[in-house]
This record gives C-alpha cells, structure tokens and sequence, in this order.
C-alpha cells in the first residue's frame, strides 16, 4: 500500500522520536501508510522545500498524498487514524474540544525539549533513531 501521510518531525527531540517509533510500530503491522521525514536531516531541504524548518520545529507539520498539508494536532489525529487508532485522538478535534487542545498542543510544542527531559531524562540528542 502507498504511504498515505509523510510526518515532519523533529529528530532531535527524544519525546518526539518516542512518539514516531511507537507510531511506525503500529504502522508497519498495518501495511505502511506513514512515512517519517526528521527536519533536521542534511537535505531536508532539497527534498522538501515547500516545508519550513523554522515553523516545522514549531508546529509538527505532514503532508498527505495529495499534497495537503496538515499541522498541529491535525496531524496527530491524521497519523493515529492511519494507523487504525483514530478513535483515542477524535475527541482532540470535536468542536467543543478543538480549541483548548490546539491552545494545550501550542504549549506543549514549545516546551517540548523541557516536558522531553522530565519523561526521558534526555532534552535534546544529536539525532534519534528510529530504528532503536
């Protein structure tokens, strides 16, 4: 099956890293539909440059197979759905809800290397793998 939804991610963030491992896990049991692209890789650039670094290490950014980008908790929804687990992040995008979790992602992404050091014990790393 084609990859679906390419995840931008930040390959220097532990937590981060943690998140696309368990997300690739689940998705290589359900036929490959994702693909993971870590911004700071030396021709992110090139490969991608419709994408920009600066907003990508703000905001978690992907792109679907039609080439619409998504960000934010859309892509996290969009990412669990294609691994067949939508239904844990739906709630993120009722109307109700859709706000204070945008507000509560916005947060959380920029203090993400400080949140990364309390559940990890590790802040940044050069670059992680993952494959480990």
């Amino acid at each position: 099956m084609a990859t679906h939804l390419t995840l931008f991610y930040d390959g220097g963030c532990p937590l981060c890293v943690r998140e696309m491992r368990h997300l690739k896990a689940l998705d290589q049991a359900r036929g490959q539909n994702l693909a993971f692209e870590n911004i700071w890789a030396s021709d992110f650039s090139q490969r991608f440059p419709h994408v920009d670094i600066a907003e990508a290490n703000r905001i978690l950014h992907a792109q679907t197979a039609d080439g619409t980008m998504l960000y934010g908790l859309d892509v996290t929804h969009a990412a669990w759905s294609a691994v067949g687990r939508g239904w844990l992040t739906a709630p993120l995008r009722w109307p109700l809800l859709r706000w204070l979790a945008d507000h509560g992602y916005l947060g959380f992404a920029r203090y993400r290397n400080r949140i990364s050091k309390l559940i990890t014990g590790k802040e940044r790393c050069l670059e992680c793998s993952l494959d480990e």
